[in-house]
């Protein structure tokens, strides 16, 4: 029996206890999922997991499977998002930390300084969605051009979409073809923070080599309500009518009923992001989602070698399209089994 998607809401906590692992242990698995989850069930100890919410829909569906199998394992996953996730894991509080960005050079220092060794596994692909409220009929497209003008470093200060035109104006169709003059309407944005890997995507994809071009900050406009929680930035975006933000793909077309996900073009024509279009690389903003494992860890306690064993095998894995992201091709997953094998 499939388990409430509840369970797995991005943002929220996952904790598997002893009560909860006797609910789990009364389903059967997921029939494309079936497989044994993790070995003979002799494993015991605790397996702690944060970091990205957008990953953490698939760490959760992988752990509820894995203690069904092995009773004797207790494990908690939870999304503060991607920087937060490394802050704890580098300094020894946590067992793998879920990441929908490449550690960076100032995080890996921080987990050499104190001796956290880790493998960097990727297990799937996903897209961002830039997303606005249904009642918004007048924007379908949006280019790297329009979404600078809206929601990059000079934005600061737009509290109408119309704002941004004149800026829009100056950059041209060179980062694909400008949709101005916008809708006269407020502009309410609300998107992850800093803390959050899927802010750092949404930059380095969209804003950064604009920003560099123009001698500005490759950053966001500062003025917007940031959030870590998915839920929150789904719920203030079906809330106002000339709503802007964006969300991992997954997590947008979850909620397509609520928020409206438009289409992108980065240089080559508007594209909707769907799972085809992510897998293809036609969608222009598109990013690998990781997990980061502690290799001392792993080589010291059975219980977390054998979960990681079990997210790589065909059962485990197939949690990414579970989750609703883009599954790793054949050549892809077996680099990152290459990399937990030869570790």
């Amino acid at each position: 029996m499939k388990l409430p998607r509840t369970w797995r809401q991005p943002g929220s906590t996952l904790a598997l206890v002893v009560g909860a692992s006797l609910v789990l242990a009364a389903c059967s698995s997921n029939p494309d999922r079936s497989g044994n989850a993790g070995g003979t069930g002799d494993v015991a100890g605790d397996i702690v997991i944060s970091g990205s919410s957008t990953v953490e829909p698939i760490s959760s569906i992988v752990l509820e499977d894995f203690v069904v199998a092995n009773p004797g394992v207790d494990g908690s996953v939870d999304g503060p998002g991607t920087g937060d996730g490394f802050a704890l894991f580098c300094t020894g509080e946590t067992d793998i930390s879920d990441a929908s960005r490449a550690i960076k050079d100032e995080e890996a220092a921080i987990c050499e300084e104190n001796g956290v060794s880790y493998v960097e596994l990727q297990v799937a692909i996903d897209g961002l969605s830039i997303i606005t409220s249904p009642e918004n009929a007048d924007v379908s497209c949006l280019s790297f051009g329009d979404l600078y003008a809206l929601l990059g470093p000079e934005s600061q200060g737009f509290d109408a979409w119309s704002d941004a035109d004149a800026l829009a104006g100056e950059l041209g169709d060179g980062y694909g073809q400008i949709h101005a003059p916008y809708p006269d309407a407020d502009l309410t944005v609300t998107a992850p923070g800093e803390e959050s890997g899927t802010f750092d995507s949404f930059v380095e994809l969209v804003i950064a080599e604009i920003a560099e071009e123009r001698g500005q900050d490759e950053t966001t406009r500062p003025d917007y309500q940031t959030a870590a929680d998915d839920n929150v930035i789904i719920e203030n975006i079906a809330g106002a009518a000339g709503s802007l933000g964006w969300v991992g793909f997954a997590f947008a077309d979850e909620s397509s009923d609520s928020v409206r996900s438009l289409e992108v073009d980065g240089g080559d024509g508007c594209v909707a992001p769907t799972a085809e279009t992510i897998a293809s690389g036609e969608y222009p903003i598109a990013r690998p989602l990781f997990i980061y494992v502690n290799a001392d860890e792993a080589a010291a306690r059975p219980e977390l070698t054998a979960f990681v064993d079990y997210y790589l095998s065909d059962a485990g894995i197939a949690a990414v399209s579970e989750a609703d992201y883009v599954a790793l091709d054949a050549d892809a997953l077996a680099e990152t089994r290459a990399a937990w094998a030869g570790r």
